[in-house]
């Protein structure tokens, strides 16, 4: 009989890469196959994530829901695991004493004998420990599911900012040996991944060891993989600008790999709040690291993070904050109302600013991202854009998807041989979510090109 795997994944990019894991760790061991109807699975997992408000309550619904599969298959097993797991442990358990499994972002691959300690005695397993990075030993060879893949350079995070929870669910910063980094994504670019996007909470304040025993920063991981035959795209996130440092500068100045678009959390245009945030940056800092960097990328998109609503924040703040995002020229941001995550310092903060004075703010920031948002698409207009195809389009499986270096969505009618390439398309049409684009080369006729502009040359 086939065993089958349901899994639910809430949060991050992180947490997207941990699924995935878990998906391949459960199938090498157990043979489980994973299926999108939780109504067949055997197993029923929750990868959790507790960044955003009433996160906690999200999950306990969720498994309510699971309950009544329960009470038609008794067999069925329940695990918890992510963030919310490694924040609230046996708590889960006390309050939904069916789940059977509970562990956290560092002991995800201890699965196979949780599961199978659950099926011989039938009694919870809680692990919600910080085995640094042990689980990356145990992990099954990585498997290629596209042209892009994401992959995990460290984890953790010690800046301890006032609103934040990580640092307590994730642990503190542990950077992976940069051979292993460059094992995999080796492996991923023999199975046709072009594209990889480094990860981590704080991921260039990543520091792994080489194989001498040296230790690597963050920029030199980027100049080794671009080194690897078949990577033609690097992307990271998420960035801080503590450690943006010049030689990350440098690499954008001369590494061709490392795409036109950054993603750097910033969270408010107040230096008063970023103070009481405490995220050791200045806004003269971080418009420092950007006019630095637009001098050696002068066509750089740049994304980031805002947070409005923050305990204390009065209406000059916010104006300095809407300021500062129109002196930037911000591309996208994720923004979002400030809430409260229990045991950090920002929770025991006076705030007097009314809920509906918060959302008219959140209106407001995210009216005006969402106008630069088409002012740098409509710039597009007319202009040729290479992009790695990625697969059939979700809104019409006549046309095929891709991404601009600067994380634009193209559709645009192609043949499905070239999933998996680089295409050049001239962009025909500016939507709020997506571009439509008209293929002028495919990478055959790309290099031909190329090659005949060398010969030409020389």
């Amino acid at each position: 009989m086939n065993k089958k795997l349901y899994i639910k994944t809430w949060g991050c990019q992180m947490n997207e890469y941990d699924s995935s894991k878990i998906v391949s760790l459960l199938n090498n061991t157990h043979n489980y196959q994973l299926t999108e109807n939780p109504e067949e699975a055997n197993i029923l997992l929750l990868n959790t994530c507790s960044v955003r408000e009433k996160a906690q309550e999200k999950v306990f619904h969720q498994l309510g829901r699971w309950k009544k599969l329960i009470k038609k298959r008794p067999e069925i097993i329940i695990g918890v695991g992510g963030c919310v797991a490694s924040q609230e442990g046996a708590y889960i358990y006390e309050r939904a004493n069916y789940v059977n499994i509970i562990f956290g972002p560092q002991t995800l691959h201890r699965l196979p004998k949780m599961l199978d300690q659950v099926y011989q005695t039938r009694n919870p397993v809680i692990d919600v420990s910080f085995p640094k990075f042990e689980k990356f030993d145990f992990f099954p060879k990585p498997r290629a599911t596209g042209p892009t893949a994401f992959v995990s350079v460290m984890e953790g995070c010690d800046k301890y900012c006032s609103f934040c929870i990580i640092p307590f669910t994730r642990g503190e910063e542990i950077s992976r040996p940069c051979e292993d980094i460059l094992s995999e994504i080796t492996q991923l670019a023999k199975q046709g991944v072009r594209e990889v996007t480094l990860l981590g909470q704080n991921v260039n304040a990543y520091c792994g060891t080489n194989h001498d025993g040296s230790l690597c920063s963050f920029s030199e991981l980027i100049r080794f993989v671009a080194s690897i035959d078949g990577i033609d795209r690097i992307r990271y996130i998420t960035s801080h600008p503590t450690e943006f440092t010049n030689e990350i500068i440098e690499v954008y100045r001369d590494t061709t790999e490392l795409v036109n678009f950054l993603h750097l959390p910033v969270q408010s245009g107040s230096d008063r709040i970023l103070t009481m945030m405490k995220r050791s940056h200045t806004v003269s800092e971080y418009k420092s690291i950007i006019d630095r960097l637009r001098k050696v990328r002068p066509n750089i998109h740049i994304s980031s993070d805002f947070i409005v609503g923050f305990p204390g924040e009065t209406k000059q703040d916010f104006e300095k904050t809407m300021q500062f995002i129109i002196d930037m020229n911000f591309d996208m941001s994720f923004s979002f109302l400030y809430s409260p995550r229990p045991g950090t310092p920002a929770a025991n903060m006076l705030d007097d600013t009314s809920e509906e004075e918060k959302k008219q703010r959140l209106y407001m920031l995210q009216e005006r991202i969402n106008q630069q948002t088409m002012q740098h698409s409509r710039r597009m207009q007319g202009t040729t854009q290479r992009i790695l195809v990625e697969g059939v389009s979700r809104k019409n499986i006549m046309e095929l998807f891709g991404r601009t270096e600067t994380n634009r969505i193209v559709n645009f009618k192609g043949l499905p041989t070239t999933i998996g390439t680089f295409v050049d398309v001239k962009i025909i049409d500016v939507h709020s979510h997506f571009l439509r684009g008209l293929l002028l080369k495919t990478e055959d006729q790309i290099k031909l090109h190329e090659n005949n502009k060398c010969h030409m040359s020389s």
